[in-house]
């Protein structure tokens, strides 16, 4: 689905790749309304200074369901029309085995990476089956599908988006709604901060100029909903991983454990 002159909802458009998707669905001729949780907003208005009413912001808690299942009426008030979503917002926990991670904590980053995409795609699906085309992006992780010691609980958050993604894909291959799940390796932003986790790991530099920038993230993002791609694997760190996973799930495992433990 091209995105000019569609209007695309983005989740986490404060900062990092979500408004890097902001700022590149608008130069590509899209209205955007951008979903955040207050931060950013700042940001956010900056972009309404330069796009007037192609971009509008919206307040909403995405582990609250009636705060995401009163979206669609807002922005359609808005803008008319909801072609798309590109499901952008999540957190990492602290990095911390299992055992020593608190439920409050566990809770919340389920609550945010599955269930606020889980409600966002069940807000807005009446309305894009009703469209010409629509289409739903999903954000997974390259831990989705490979564990990241440290980072059992986000690693299950996002294999559930992603296999909660494919399912979509699957139900909804005979409509005019594409499905795209994307599997995110390392990209530079401030995840960390953000999520209010401790890394525990020095990253150099040089590695950081290693990883994704978000510029890149979100390029190959919206590209992937333009070619209603069911699956993108962006980051050379992801592609790398999965093709090693699929021939043998232990070794690959074991080999990013290795590296990481290496760094500490």
């Amino acid at each position: 689905m091209r995105v000019l002159n569609k209007v695309i909802v983005v989740t986490g458009a404060g900062g990092g790749i979500g408004r890097e998707i902001t700022c590149q669905l608008l130069e590509k001729g899209a209205r955007v309304a951008a979903i955040l949780n207050k931060s950013g907003l700042e940001e956010i208005q900056t972009l309404s200074n330069v796009y007037g009413n192609k971009i509008s912001t919206h307040i909403a808690n995405l582990t609250r369901r009636e705060e995401v299942e009163r979206l669609p009426e807002e922005i359609i008030s808005i803008h008319g029309s909801v072609d798309g979503i590109i499901n952008n917002a999540g957190i990492i926990q602290p990095f911390v085995n299992v055992n020593e991670l608190d439920f409050e904590r566990i809770k919340l980053v389920m609550d945010v990476n599955f269930y606020g995409t889980l409600y966002m795609c069940k807000a807005f699906l009446p309305h894009l089956l009703k469209r010409p085309e629509a289409h739903i992006t999903n954000i997974s992780s390259m831990g989705g599908f490979i564990p990241v010691p440290g980072q059992s609980v986000y690693g299950a958050s996002k294999a559930a988006v992603k296999l909660l993604t494919e399912g979509l894909h699957s139900e909804f291959k005979d409509t005019k709604v594409g499905v795209t799940v994307v599997l995110l390796g390392g990209v530079n932003t401030n995840i960390v901060q953000n999520s209010g986790a401790e890394i525990g790991i020095e990253i150099s530099e040089n590695q950081k100029r290693m990883l994704l920038s978000a510029e890149r993230a979100a390029k190959l993002i919206i590209k992937g909903m333009e070619n209603n791609k069911c699956r993108v694997i962006a980051g050379k760190d992801s592609k790398l991983m999965d093709f090693f996973y699929r021939i043998n799930p232990i070794k690959a495992t074991d080999l990013l454990a290795k590296k990481l433990k290496l760094q500490e």
